[in-house]
Parts: structure tokens; sequence; C-alpha cells
């Protein structure tokens, strides 16, 4: 049965991101559509990851995390960090990435990405919020890319239930 708020967020189209995380010597990543910018003084941004998701275990461990946006031109990269699983797929090497100064994996082909230490966490149902303060960034993006959104990943097979 559809909850009221159904309605609302079945019109929402706000982008994904791709969140990287590294934890004894483990690396994983996932595609979150949960996620917002929550404070501008100090900055800080929240995560919210699935307690059912391989990264959610490698991020739990982890002091920082990445959170990247993509390309409308990237759904590969969507799709194999939304469709597959960290269970069974080594993501990274499929993907050209670097380590960033603490360590967390950033993907060189992002349109966008930062480095937040996490700062707290904060249950709230089926997922956890990471709250970041950002650490390392990208260059400012020049122009106005046409970012990937939750449309346009909509009917992606998750690699794991949400």
């Amino acid at each position: 049965m559809p909850s009221p708020a159904d309605s609302f967020t079945d019109v929402l189209d706000g982008p994904v991101y791709v969140v990287t995380a590294e934890a004894g010597g483990e690396r994983s990543g996932c595609l979150v559509g949960f996620a917002s910018q929550c404070s501008i003084h100090p900055p800080r941004f929240m995560v919210w990851l699935s307690a059912l998701n391989h990264t959610y275990g490698v991020a739990r461990r982890a002091s920082h995390l990445a959170v990247h946006v993509l390309r409308r031109d990237q759904q590969d990269v969507a799709a194999l960090f939304g469709g597959e699983t960290g269970d069974r797929v080594d993501k990274f090497e499929q993907v050209a990435w670097r380590r960033s100064t603490d360590g967390s994996p950033v993907l060189d082909e992002a349109c966008a990405w930062f480095v937040g230490r996490i700062e707290r966490t904060v249950r709230g149902g089926d997922h956890l919020g990471f709250l970041l303060t950002p650490t390392e960034q990208s260059p400012p993006v020049e122009g106005d890319p046409a970012l990937l959104s939750y449309r346009d990943v909509k009917d992606l097979e998750p690699g794991h239930p949400a």
C-alpha cells in the first residue's frame, strides 16, 4: 500500500550520487538517491545509506566518504554502482579512480565530487544518515552540465534491496 508521501516523492527528480568509502583495505561504493546539503555555516552534507547495502558496512568503519555527481551521459557508471553489489563485484576494477588525501576512492570521471569527514550518524528508518564535513573537493565545474537524476535511473535493477 502506498504511503501518503508517495504522491509527493513521485514528482521529485533530484540528482543521484555515487558514494564511495574505504576502511581496513576494503573499498565499496553505491548509487544513492537520498542526500542533500543540510547546512551552509558550517558546511555540511547528509548522505543516507541503506543498511542492506554492502557500502553501508564499509562506511560504518570509514572516517570519510566521497560523494560524486555524474553527468546524464554516465548511466553506465550509475548502472555499475547501483546495479551491482560489492558482495560479488569489485566495481573499482571497472572504473578509473584514485585515492583522496585521506584514502577515500575518488572516481576520475565524476562531474564533481567532494570528500567529507563523517561527523556522526543518524538512524532514519531503513537508512542511516552520515553527516559529512567537506575536507577536499574537485575543481570547480565549468558550464551547466546535465546531471544524472533519479528519473534517469529509476528503472535500474538494484544490486541490493533498498
